[in-house]
């Protein structure tokens, strides 16, 4: 069966983050309709009793629950009581943990459990088990949502490690179980080993002309081998992550320096300006100088 896809969320032509409110329903009944999208999602529950369905199967919580929904993960939420009942929505990108430029790429393995799609860690923990374990995800929770409404400075940073914190407190649950089966996924961390020098490399030189040729031999890989097993580690093809990570680069420069889009097309290795302000549309939903114009102006708020 086929489900909608629930597109991210951009505020100025730039995708948001994370995303949070309180989800309240009147009345039994269907709450949401059956749909994924990309961002991971994590619901608690203030009152009222649920269904959840979560990849083909059915979960029920209530007032004091927690839930992770994965990424891409398709789900349908339902309201049991006769009273209805309400919830904390908290939805982020997962580059918000892990960006795959910053970072090491060895700490992948640590976000596999949010993005896989057929994952078996336990999705519904208790109230019980929450309490039990003196959990600091109701109060995160709640802080997410108070810090979204209050906006008092820096709130964004401080809706950022909340959910650090409540990512960080499951990553240890789970371990703590013996739910950690992906992350020791034998097949997976080879193919961290056999990628590691192009994707340190990618990195480091971006701005150089790379091929994914170029890298397979680096690798000590067959050029087909090193495609597929790109595309299974990083799900995304070279040339993409190439790009991202180009962009992502290029942004700084946008907001930092005074060069002009071609100027910084070149200086991250872009062949051609057109094929930069293509890519970078793609990636951002705004063109570069756009996006330029929107960071500086910002800039000026904050200033004055």
């Amino acid at each position: 069966m086929d489900y909608p896809e629930e597109r991210k969320q951009y505020i100025d032509g730039i995708a948001c983050q994370y995303l949070c409110h309180i989800e309240k329903a009147e009345k039994p009944g269907n709450v949401f309709f059956a749909h994924f999208h990309y961002y991971i999602e994590m619901l608690y529950a203030l009152s009222g009793h649920f269904r959840i369905y979560l990849n083909g199967i059915y979960h029920e919580f209530a007032a004091g629950d927690f839930v992770l929904i994965n990424s891409r993960e398709v789900h349908q939420i339902d309201a049991l009581s006769s009273e209805g009942g309400s919830y904390i929505v908290v939805r982020f990108l997962p580059e918000l943990i892990y960006d795959g430029m910053t970072q090491s790429h060895f700490e992948l393995k640590y976000l596999l459990p949010f993005i896989t799609e057929n994952s078996i860690y336990e999705k519904v923990i208790s109230s019980s088990i929450l309490n039990a374990k003196h959990s600091a995800i109701p109060g995160l929770m709640n802080e997410i949502i108070r810090e979204s409404e209050e906006k008092q400075y820096g709130y964004e940073l401080a809706i950022k490690n909340h959910i650090g914190g409540i990512f960080l407190w499951l990553l240890r649950y789970w371990h703590a179980n013996g739910e950690e089966p992906l992350l020791e996924d034998f097949e997976n961390q080879q193919l961290k080993q056999q990628l590691s020098p192009a994707l340190t490399y990618m990195i480091t030189n971006y701005e150089k002309s790379i091929s994914a040729a170029e890298m397979a031999k680096l690798c000590n890989l067959s050029y087909s081998y090193f495609s597929r097993s790109f595309n299974r580690l990083l799900h995304m093809n070279f040339s993409d992550y190439l790009n991202e990570i180009r962009i992502r680069e290029a942004e700084k420069l946008l907001v930092s320096t005074t060069q002009n889009v071609t100027e910084i097309a070149s200086a991250v290795g872009f062949c051609t300006t057109s094929y930069f302000i293509k890519q970078f549309t793609k990636y951002l939903h705004v063109s570069p100088k756009q996006y330029q114009k929107q960071m500086r102006q910002g800039q000026k708020d904050f200033i004055a």
